[in-house]
């Protein structure tokens, strides 16, 4: 399987509460719901087709968490992609707290997670998405495991909150394979892994 990231960031770098007030509130943060406003019909439309291409989950503890308060507490997903895939397909959760996953098809990943990450893209199918789970992809791309980046940039600047890069990761150079903007002015890049950057210096004539 293909293992993809998909983010939802500010201008400024932020994944951090992008749903809703109360979604994530770590370190004080009050700025959450950011992207509601500017949640429109084309970007639903490529989340709904990402949804479509999922075999199987790899979610942060945290993500993992708010998912399976909200989507695994749905009643009746009815043909809603994104409910039916999180709520049937299996979920991979890397932790060394969590013993006892109560949402359905849930497995906790411990030990070498690396291997197990591994293993799971060795396994056929489309595609191992990661959805937020910001810790979690900055650890896979510091640890090459990433084959493809779906960026959702979002018109604002938040000014505060948890960036999806740190100050210091593995260098990365991507391809792009994919990009639009949405009439809310939503941007969509779709990067591909291209290994690492080649660095040179400008030249002025």
């Amino acid at each position: 399987m293909k293992l993809t990231v998909t983010t939802f960031v500010s201008v400024d770098g932020v994944m951090q509460g992008p749903g809703g007030p109360d979604e994530d509130r770590t370190g004080g943060f009050e700025r959450g719901g950011w992207l509601v406003p500017y949640f429109d019909e084309v970007t639903g439309q490529f989340m709904d087709a990402t949804f479509r291409k999922v075999d199987a989950f790899l979610l942060g503890r945290r993500t993992y968490e708010i998912f399976a308060g909200s989507w695994g507490e749905m009643a009746d997903p009815g043909d809603n992609p994104v409910a039916v895939t999180l709520n049937t397909l299996p979920k991979y959760v890397p932790s060394t707290t969590m013993k006892d996953p109560q949402w359905a098809n849930s497995t906790v990943l411990s030990g070498d997670v690396a291997a197990a990450v591994r293993e799971l893209k060795a396994r056929p199918g489309r595609e191992l998405q990661v959805h937020g789970s910001g810790t979690l992809v900055r650890w896979l791309l510091d640890n090459d495991l990433v084959d493809e980046l779906n960026v959702i940039v979002f018109p604002v600047i938040v000014g505060d909150g948890t960036r999806l890069f740190p100050a210091k990761g593995l260098d990365t150079a991507l391809e792009l394979v994919e990009s639009q903007a949405t009439p809310k002015g939503v941007t969509i890049q779709v990067y591909r892994n291209a290994g690492r950057p080649e660095y040179g210096t400008a030249e002025v004539e």
